[in-house]
């Protein structure tokens, strides 16, 4: 390597050993993290975790996650992660399985919101909200709903309607929008022999903040959010949700604006006639999306709609056999969606191979989000604080507290020191960089 000396000290500007760094893969990053404090608290800074973002962004190096169950089990269904490889000839096979507790005795089934930066919020209709960064592994269970049953003998109770999950590009906030109904008993006159029945219910929306680890009340919008997102319904700085009129019942795109903490409309792509249509919203390449699935049956067609400005349809992916839903599109076009057999399968619409992946789920319990790694903090535990267990594809366990994590992957490339490493662990260290970037011949970089 340029600027190393025949003692094996290291001349390498410090500017060019972090211009190595940000490309690497977080995995790669926390390897090196014992090399020297300076390495370590740099990871953590604003400007290192934006340009090592930035960087895998702009190089689409996107990760798969693809949440499932196996069985059905009525409401508690036993539901997990699995993380998929990317690498050429693996076909998408698994390669990691992450167990959540906090998937335990929920009694519906769990929607995934985002990613956002490569974070991920969980929630369900109850009263479990929480952020995961899967990159490095840490997980937040947020505080619970700031909204109560007020002291009343008529209140029934609270529920917890469609969640949705952003970023805040101004206060550098990420932030949670829920609807919630409390429900009240009330009296029905035009049936009075009935007596107290469950008659009345007040809608609200809350809000909660990372930056301040709390929920508050904000104003309902006219529209009510419907359905659980199939895709990523965030998009720049909006989230996006079915919606449907209070009073005139009118389908309509519900938006929230992150920034601005404030909901509007947008009208649905085609008209909602008797016969209605279902549709999937996403983000496409940094716009929103609705995804109309056309035709009965295993054989589906399938309608992209993309808003810039007005509704345009960009694409229509024709007469697709023995499928029954769409999961999400990959890096080049292609298809994620569900078989009929309830099988994982990837679509090319430019050779119209169909390959089925072999992951298996039951019937409509699969969800795939394609995220890029993030180093930002969200200010929670990890996984191993959180009994979240990961297994590999061998079956072996890969679970760590914080301070293991870095010396697990350390220790067997380091030599031992007396004290802390010299320059010439630092070299041997970018060597390690290098190669893992695809440089063949370390010394004559």
């Amino acid at each position: 390597m340029k600027g190393l000396s025949k003692t094996g000290r290291s001349d390498v500007p410090e500017v060019l050993v972090f211009e190595i760094l940000h490309r690497l893969p977080i995995k790669s990053l926390t390897r090196f993290r014992c090399v020297c404090k300076p390495w370590s608290s740099s990871f953590q800074t604003p400007l290192f975790i934006t340009k090592h973002h930035n960087h895998h962004l702009r190089h689409n190096n996107l990760n798969l996650l693809l949440k499932r169950s196996l069985v059905n089990r009525g409401p508690y269904d036993t539901y997990f992660f699995s993380q998929l490889s990317i690498d050429k000839g693996h076909n998408f096979s698994v390669k990691q399985t992450v167990h959540l507790p906090f998937f335990e005795d929920f009694l519906s089934r769990p929607q995934v919101h985002g990613p956002c930066n490569g974070i991920l919020c969980l929630s369900n209709f109850d009263d479990k909200v929480a952020l995961w960064n899967p990159s490095t592994r840490e997980f937040k269970i947020l505080p619970q709903s700031s909204i109560q049953c007020p002291p009343s003998a008529s209140c029934i109770s609270s529920g917890f309607g469609c969640s949705g999950f952003g970023y805040d590009s101004q206060s550098d906030d990420y932030k949670v929008v829920r609807f919630v109904t409390i429900y009240f008993e009330g009296y029905d006159e035009h049936d009075p022999g009935q007596g107290y029945v469950e008659f009345d219910r007040n809608e609200k929306v809350e809000l909660y903040s990372l930056t301040s680890d709390s929920w508050k009340e904000i104003s309902l919008p006219e529209v009510s959010a419907y359905g659980a997102p199939m895709f990523n319904n965030y998009v720049n700085g909006f989230y996006y949700w079915l919606g449907r009129g209070y009073y005139d019942y009118e389908k309509y795109i519900l938006s929230f604006d992150m920034v601005n903490e404030k909901f509007s409309t947008l009208p649905l792509p085609l008209p909602m006639t008797s016969g209605s249509y279902y549709l999937d919203l996403l983000d496409f390449n940094g716009l929103l999306g609705a995804l109309l699935p056309q035709g009965e049956g295993t054989e589906k067609s399938f309608d992209l709609w993309v808003m810039n400005g007005s509704w345009t349809k960009q694409f229509t992916i024709d007469s697709v056999p023995g499928v029954e839903r769409a999961l999400g599109f990959w890096k080049n076009g292609e298809l994620f969606l569900e078989s009929s057999d309830h099988e994982l399968v990837l679509f090319d619409p430019s050779t119209r191979e169909l390959k089925n992946l072999g992951i298996h789920a039951y019937m409509g319990t699969m969800h795939i989000s394609a995220y890029v790694e993030n180093l930002v903090p969200i200010n929670g535990r990890s996984e191993y604080e959180e009994h979240i267990i990961r297994i590999t594809k061998r079956g072996e366990l890969s679970i760590f507290p914080k301070s293991f994590i870095v010396l697990s992957h350390c220790l067997h490339m380091m030599p031992r020191q007396k004290a802390g490493p010299d320059a010439s662990v630092k070299c041997n260290c970018i060597e390690l960089c290098l190669r893992e970037l695809g440089v063949a011949n370390c010394r004559s970089y």
